[in-house]
């Protein structure tokens, strides 16, 4: 295709012009250019023709490439492509009066005021076509690498928060889970064991069992776990209810998404010492809420915090999040 388009496209751009121009000169004058004139003339006008549109091309994609040098590859505003086609305007203009209209002057009659008409109009026409033809697809293949392009920064960056929010998260959880099994390990050995075997699962699903994405039901089950696990090291004034609505099966989630709620809900418990966590399905817009009430200490500290402690520190932690339904 590149072949065709850099060394045999020029030679057929050449002769369609030549001939479109040659077939209405005829119906004006009402000759018959491949009967009525010597085909010598015909030959050397075709191929004067053919190396008129090599060189004439040449300088249309020179244009084009400073004009990409001069915009970025991805914008198309209605004022570059203004400025483009006025100045293939003027070009094609140019290069008709200078290389094409001498030979119709010393050809036949002379150069008649029909032949300035065809011979600035015809070959116009078909460079504006060749100009819209070359450089929408230049123009649609620079947007489609914009937006793959744009679509990689974005996913990179989202994988560079959920892995810096791992990277905090797994020693604080690590530490908490081994100090309640080692405390346990005195009082209640069953006890303890079922930590072990609920701390194990959690591993496992940490480190072997994430995807880029997983279904709710898995998440919602390693949660479970969660809880218990922070269950069993809390205070026994602890009063929790868990809600998990059975409608929440595979949709699709990110790994590890609605754990930095549940862990600082455990994290900030005070007072009555209330926690509430809730997931259900809204299928009006097909979103998953997600719900983290907990109450607070009677002594709240007085140091500012980040916006997203804060509303933490109040007790209210709720979160909607687009849900894939299979």
């Amino acid at each position: 295709m590149n072949t065709f388009k850099k060394y045999l496209f020029p030679a057929v751009y050449g002769l369609v012009v030549y001939f479109t121009i040659r077939l209405l000169l005829d119906t004006v004058t009402g000759m018959r250019f491949w009967r009525d004139r010597h085909w010598q003339l015909n030959a050397f006008e075709m191929l004067y023709s053919i190396g008129f549109s090599y060189l004439f091309l040449a300088a249309c994609n020179r244009l084009f490439r400073f004009f990409d040098r001069r915009w970025p590859a991805n914008d198309v505003s209605p004022r570059r492509v203004v400025r483009e086609v006025l100045w293939l305007i003027g070009l094609d203009l140019f290069f008709q009066n200078v290389f094409f209209l001498p030979l119709a002057a010393f050809t036949d009659d002379g150069a008649q005021w029909y032949d300035v008409v065809d011979i600035n109009t015809i070959p116009l026409l078909y460079s504006l076509i060749y100009y819209g033809i070359a450089r929408s697809s230049a123009f649609l293949k620079a947007y489609i690498e914009g937006k793959v392009q744009l679509e990689k920064i974005t996913n990179d960056q989202l994988q560079t928060e959920l892995k810096f929010l791992k990277a905090q998260y797994h020693p604080h959880f690590l530490f908490n889970a081994l100090n309640t099994i080692y405390f346990q390990m005195d009082d209640d050995v069953a006890a303890a064991k079922k930590s072990v075997e609920k701390f194990s699962e959690l591993l496992r699903y940490q480190l072997y069992d994430q995807q880029q994405t997983v279904p709710v039901s898995q998440e919602l089950h390693y949660l479970q776990n969660f809880i218990q696990l922070q269950q069993a090291r809390s205070s026994e004034r602890l009063r929790l209810d868990t809600r998990f609505d059975d409608g929440l099966n595979g949709q699709q989630v990110y790994p590890l998404l609605f754990m930095p709620l549940v862990e600082n809900a455990f994290k900030y418990i005070g007072g009555d010492y209330n926690l509430s966590i809730s997931a259900s399905l809204r299928e009006k817009d097909h979103t998953i809420e997600f719900r983290v009430i907990n109450s607070v200490p009677e002594n709240i500290p007085t140091k500012k915090k980040k916006a997203s402690a804060w509303k933490i520190l109040k007790g209210d932690s709720n979160c909607s999040i687009p849900a894939a339904i299979p």
